[in-house]
């Protein structure tokens, strides 16, 4: 698109997979994960004021599913320069796949006592359409959330690409996809619940889903898969395969030249995407509670491409940042000004789109660059004068 030539991204890199600052906050946001938010949720009483409730869990989690679409967005956007409007499909598509097991787990615990599906019941059908055949087993239905929005993205992807359609002509023909999608799956007769969807939720793997135990150990899971895409996206952007891709993203038309194939590379990053986002739709699922076509919407493929945009593009890091402090602020503006909260969403969309076009770490390494050039003219002149620099800057400070 034609923005991508105005925003300052980063160029490729090359180095050690993290720093001692990366590694440390690997390690913290492990500890974070998998020991505080357990033990301030389970251990630490309601009354206290560090006991992190129930609800905030559910808020956590749902949100760091988001921030695994925004991070997959990141890659594909970010890093490939290929803008996706779709992925609240390849979301949706996964967070499907884990409903249908949900739903076969409920048994006979539904309201008609069958072992049917009470949407089936209610609609009159007899049997299980040939695409639930499968969809008792757990190991099968986790094999259709990476599977289904994979081969989706496989085949779409490459028709797409092989025919050179990028840019916003790419970005129309997505969000077109997904729209058709939403239309399917609003029909009763496909078999997925029309525009109810999936809910009532009863357990997972034999286990009752609404117990705080589980509940934590979906809040966990999902924190450990975050954490491990991260992971394999900085591994991934700092090898020679992310150096092609920055390389296309920058310019297409010299990686041909030189001999590589920007159809596989697209294609390969653009499935992995799409699987990514179908992960974080299956763990979302079970956390929320419910699944229907509203997650094909149009805003929420647009909300994705927000979340990286707001937090920072080409960083990985800034897509989560993005993800959380949008979906943060949705939160509170919804209790504090229920009447007022699009506004504030919309007028906070314009001032990043505005004011930080590289989002906010791109604003944050901003203050940096600027405070350590200041500490490097400051000691220039002290130096040309024969002032100790660290005195005058001392100085300064005391005053």
């Amino acid at each position: 698109m034609s923005e991508m030539t105005t925003l300052k991204l980063p160029p490729p890199k090359r180095g050690l997979l993290l720093g001692k600052a990366g590694w440390t906050g690997l390690m913290l946001a492990l500890i974070v994960v998998t020991v505080l938010a357990p033990l301030l949720n389970l251990v630490v009483p309601e009354g206290s004021v560090f006991h992190l409730s129930d609800y905030a869990v559910a808020l956590i989690g749902k949100i760091m599913c988001y921030a695994i679409c925004a991070l997959a967005m990141d890659l594909i956007w970010g890093y490939t320069g290929i803008l996706s409007l779709g992925h609240g499909l390849f979301f949706a598509l996964g967070g499907y796949a884990m409903g249908m097991y949900l739903m076969r787990q409920i048994g006979h615990d539904g309201n008609y006592k069958s072992d049917l599906p009470d949407f089936m019941v209610f609609l009159d059908w007899k049997a299980l359409p040939w695409a639930w055949a499968w969809s008792d087993s757990f190991i099968f239905q986790m094999i259709c959330v990476v599977a289904v929005p994979g081969v989706l993205a496989l085949i779409f992807g490459f028709f797409a690409f092989r025919s050179r359609i990028k840019g916003v002509y790419f970005s129309i023909i997505t969000q077109a996809m997904t729209f058709a999608a939403m239309l399917l799956f609003f029909r009763n007769e496909t078999g997925f619940g029309g525009n109810n969807g999936f809910t009532d939720f009863k357990r997972i793997l034999g286990i009752p889903i609404a117990q705080p135990s589980t509940r934590m150990v979906l809040f966990v899971l999902t924190g450990l898969v975050l954490i491990g895409f991260w992971v394999m996206a900085r591994y991934l952007v700092n090898s020679k395969f992310g150096r092609v891709l920055q390389a296309i993203r920058d310019a297409e038309t010299r990686v041909m030249f030189t001999g590589y194939d920007p159809l596989a590379y697209k294609l390969a990053i653009w499935t992995l995407s799409a699987m990514m986002c179908g992960v974080a739709g299956a763990l979302y699922v079970p956390q929320v509670g419910i699944i229907n076509p509203g997650e094909m919407s149009a805003a929420s493929s647009i909300e994705i491409a927000v979340w990286a945009a707001v937090g920072g593009r080409a960083t990985l890091i800034g897509p989560i940042v993005g993800a959380f402090f949008v979906n943060g602020a949705k939160s509170a503006f919804t209790q504090i000004f229920p009447e007022f909260w699009l506004y504030f969403l919309g007028a906070l969309f314009i001032a990043v789109t505005l004011f930080l076009p590289n989002g906010l770490v791109g604003l944050v390494a901003q203050l940096r660059e600027r405070a350590s050039t200041s500490a490097k003219l400051k000691q220039s002149r002290a130096a040309e004068q024969g002032a100790d620099p660290a005195t005058e800057i001392a100085q300064e400070a005391r005053a």
